[in-house]
């Protein structure tokens, strides 16, 4: 096992992982946004969130499938991009 995570963590990049995590932020502010467009009824505001949430999470997909040690980067952001819409409020 921890032959497997020392082989992870040598393709491992900081800067992916940097990345990721700000995907990550910004995709919870946009599904708090698809939340509200929906709830709105604003069809085009929910399609347009809806279309880029799916897009930056499958490159959160892609990057964990080829090292799951990017999935640390993903519960960050998504954890912290919650935190702030919550903490800050949700814009209306």
């Amino acid at each position: 096992m921890i032959e497997s995570i020392l082989a992870e963590y040598e393709s491992f990049s900081w800067a992916m992982a940097l990345g990721i995590t700000v995907i990550y932020i910004i995709g919870d502010a946009l599904y708090a946004q698809y939340t509200l467009s929906v709830a709105n009824r604003h069809p085009v505001s929910a399609s347009n969130a809806s279309a880029l949430i799916h897009l930056m999470y499958a490159l959160g997909v892609m990057s964990y499938v080829g090292n799951y040690l990017y999935i640390i980067p993903i519960a960050i952001g998504s954890w912290i991009g919650t935190f702030l819409l919550v903490r800050r409020g949700i814009p209306r």
